[in-house]
């Protein structure tokens, strides 16, 4: 895939403008400014939490949210988060409101993935087991609005590894189910990029880029809500991640890119989604730049 022909997804945080993650999270700037701020950086795709669908959709009709995207020229559309859906009790039952929602609006507007992960509350042993038919639940249910369903592996949720996500996907089995990259959670999470190779190609739905510093600054919650950085402008190695998951045989629509930083988050809504958009673009070039020089040094 040449720079030319990558689609860039801007995921919930990087256009919401200022709002905590750990608090209530609306964002301060409508939908529609939203969309046409990606639509006019370069971005194909944006993604939104349900809460804040559902805040716009007091307002105005699914039919014009639809037409907003299709005006503007984005084709993918993600909505997140879902987390809870392996449990019993009272976060089940919260969680499975959320997830009527997230299928009824993603069916009207095209939802092409939902972001689900178990809870960063749950600390309990895995029943991998139960989450795999879970999971296998949830994609048959996504599959009847046509979209995929990503599973993310942080460090700080009991699927905390490659390994750990593996265990629930592949058991699932669904083609519309998979994992959820993002550099970030890796580099964090002690996963060497390397291990990326050993996911069978199927089983990777989704990838997230961002950046950091190379240590961690408060709690890896901490670190990863308020002190990402653009693409190019932390530590970690963006090109070499984007080479891994396609040497790995990643051949997704998009690419999603999620910035989550308190001093990012309070820039002018055109700006931030300019500035995220061009210095993610960079890194596709240096990975063109990386192979080119491969490729002239093997002649």
């Amino acid at each position: 895939m040449s720079t030319r022909d990558t689609d860039l997804l801007a995921a919930y945080w990087t256009l919401a403008g200022d709002v905590d993650p750990l608090r209530p999270s609306i964002s301060p700037y409508s939908l529609q400014a939203r969309i046409e701020a990606a639509s006019k950086a370069g971005w194909r795709g944006i993604g939104v939490i349900h809460e804040d669908l559902v805040a716009t959709l007091d307002k105005i009709s699914s039919d014009t949210v639809k037409h907003m995207l299709e005006d503007n020229g984005i084709r993918h559309f993600e909505l997140e988060f879902l987390v809870d859906w392996y449990r019993d009790g009272p976060e089940r039952a919260v969680s499975d409101r959320a997830r009527r929602v997230i299928f009824e609006l993603g069916a009207k507007l095209g939802m092409k993935n939902v972001k689900v992960a178990a809870s960063v509350l749950d600390q309990r042993s895995p029943n991998f087991v139960r989450m795999a038919d879970e999971f296998a639940k949830l994609c048959l249910e996504a599959a009847e609005v046509g979209s995929n369903v990503s599973i993310e592996v942080m460090p700080f949720s009991i699927v905390n590894t490659l390994e750990n996500g593996l265990a629930i996907v592949q058991e699932a089995n669904q083609p519309n189910g998979g994992l959820l990259l993002d550099i970030w959670h890796m580099v964090r999470g002690g996963i060497d990029f390397s291990e990326i190779a050993k996911i069978p190609p199927q089983f990777i739905k989704a990838v997230e880029l961002d950046d950091a510093n190379s240590a961690t600054e408060g709690s890896l919650l901490e670190d990863t809500v308020f002190r990402r950085k653009l693409c190019g402008e932390g530590d970690l190695d963006n090109p070499g991640f984007i080479e891994a998951v396609q040497n790995a045989g990643f051949n997704g629509e998009w690419y999603g890119v999620e910035i989550i930083s308190t001093e990012l988050r309070k820039l002018p809504l055109n700006e931030m989604a300019a500035r995220a958009f061009d210095t993610t673009m960079q890194q596709f070039r240096e990975v063109e730049g990386r192979k080119h020089k491969t490729a002239a040094l093997d002649q």
